[in-house]
């Protein structure tokens, strides 16, 4: 795997890259915010880190254009740890926020984790159309629409529209739904970001459509698309 690494401070790079490096993961170092996106075109990078507080370029504003372009993996890596700092970050398209000074083996965690899920949401189903009264996925090119009309799904809400689908009327229990979208263990308080993202899901689709019900719940088991 080749990580992008984006930090003004060089020290900081090279730790991430010692860190990264008994995983078998190849850093991409990258100390000028304006060189970043030139190499991230030209070394076929999996997954992103990125300062937020750099000269020029900020981090969001990177994570913005490299989202423009890619759903590779990003990760901010940043010294500010304020909630709003969080909120914007993930906001902006960000699959994951560590502070700093991180821990090395929760930073290689969760470069794993955010590969992982990469890696799950990647996977094409036997069909890479998928149709259901109006709604429209288009696995391969990772569109939605829903009536004709473009559904602005995040990739985890996408990746679930996406399961569900493919499971053409059948229940799938949180569980499986957390694993498969999320691509990690489920937890105990697994169930609630599954909700969550269910409801948001909804949300989106009732704006279009108010007069179907697409998701359904199966109470103790899980959800299902609506036959």
């Amino acid at each position: 795997m080749n990580i992008l690494v984006v930090d003004d401070d060089p020290a900081i790079v090279e730790l991430v890259a010692d860190t990264l490096a008994p995983a078998g993961m190849r850093v991409t170092p990258c100390v000028d915010s304006a060189d970043a996106m030139r190499l991230f075109e030209e070394n076929d990078c999996d997954l992103v880190i990125l300062d937020v507080m750099m000269p020029g370029l900020d981090g969001f504003e990177l994570c913005a254009r490299i989202r423009a372009v890619s759903r590779v993996p990003v990760i901010f890596l940043s010294a500010k740890d304020e909630e709003t700092d969080k909120v914007i970050g993930l906001t902006t398209g960000a699959d994951d926020y560590v502070t700093k000074p991180f821990l090395p083996r929760e930073l290689t965690a969760r470069v794993k984790s955010c590969l992982r899920r990469a890696s799950y949401a990647h996977e094409q189903p036997a069909d890479d159309l998928l149709l259901c009264r109006g709604l429209e996925v288009n696995c391969r090119a990772h569109t939605a629409r829903l009536h004709g009309e473009e559904l602005a799904l995040t990739p985890k809400e996408f990746a679930m529209l996406s399961v569900l689908l493919q499971a053409a009327g059948s229940p799938i229990a949180t569980r499986d739904l957390y694993e498969r979208v999320w691509g990690e263990r489920y937890l105990s308080g697994s169930s609630n970001s599954v909700m969550v993202h269910v409801r948001h899901l909804r949300a989106k689709l009732a704006a279009i459509d108010s007069e179907q019900t697409f998701i359904e719940t199966v109470w103790g088991v899980g959800y299902k698309i609506a036959p």
